[in-house]
Parts: structure tokens; sequence; C-alpha cells
């Protein structure tokens, strides 16, 4: 996810300075969302694993 979210905001960067307003904001918007779903999901395995729960991957 985190990959996902590094190659986002360097398209939404690059983008913006070419002059594609457009693509750099969905690009950005779409950086925030999996931002988002990454925080959640980092809080999720944080609290299943402070209450003994294991997560394996």
């Amino acid at each position: 996810m985190l990959q996902l979210l590094l190659i986002l905001v360097i398209i939404a960067l690059v983008a913006g300075a070419m002059g594609f307003t457009g693509l750099a904001g969905t690009a950005a918007t779409l950086a925030k969302l999996v931002l988002v779903l990454m925080l959640i999901a980092i809080a999720i395995i944080l609290i299943l694993t402070l209450t003994g729960i294991a997560v394996l991957f």
C-alpha cells in the first residue's frame, strides 16, 4: 500500500508541474484515499495486537 501511495504522489507532483491539473487532482485524491485506508489498517492491526489477538499475514 505504501508503494501505491508513493507512486500516486509522484504522479500527482509530475502532472501538476507539467500543467495537467485534472490528472494531478485525481492522483492526489486517490493518494489521500490510499493514505486513509492504510492508516485505518494500521490502527486495526495495532488494536488487535494490543488486545492479544494474533494477526499473521
